[in-house]
């Protein structure tokens, strides 16, 4: 036993979250605003980029991620990624975000599917997916605002 305890590294968990400015998401518009400030506004337009809030149980934001950024079409997140980061913060709940470069914002079949993965593990977890928000042209869609969350 002591062997094996030497050998394998020990997983260690700390949140250390100081002053921060914290952002309370109460509506969709809210959430856009505040992924405006996240989304790189150089690329925005060219490469699909995937980004989560979490929150706390007030709805005040503990922080970001870029989870994933891909091409023009599309872009790969691995949902174990995003419920890991959820679960390290201590967060209560989520906002998926990415963007569409073709500036369209109505979901696609993948982006549907996507949600409703990452919604089930959230849930597992007690940990909400409470929108999942696409920007494109100067707009959004938002799941929870039309009902698919």
């Amino acid at each position: 036993m002591k062997t094996y305890k030497t050998n394998c590294p020990e997983i260690e968990l700390k949140l250390k979250r100081g002053d921060v400015n914290k952002m309370q998401i109460k509506t969709s518009k809210d959430s856009y605003q505040a992924l405006k400030l996240f989304f790189d506004q150089d690329t925005i337009e060219l490469t699909e980029t995937f980004l989560v809030i979490y929150l706390n149980r007030a709805n005040n934001t503990i922080g970001w991620m870029k989870v994933s950024s891909g091409g023009i079409t599309g872009t790969v997140v691995d949902q174990r990624i995003v419920l890991a980061t959820a679960l390290k913060a201590a967060a209560t709940a989520m906002i998926l975000a990415h963007n569409h470069p073709s500036g369209q914002i109505q979901p696609s079949h993948a982006d549907i599917e996507l949600t409703k993965k990452i919604k089930q593990a959230g849930l597992i977890m007690d940990i909400p997916v409470i929108d999942h928000i696409i920007l494109g042209d100067n707009n959004y869609y938002s799941f929870a605002d039309e009902g698919i969350i």
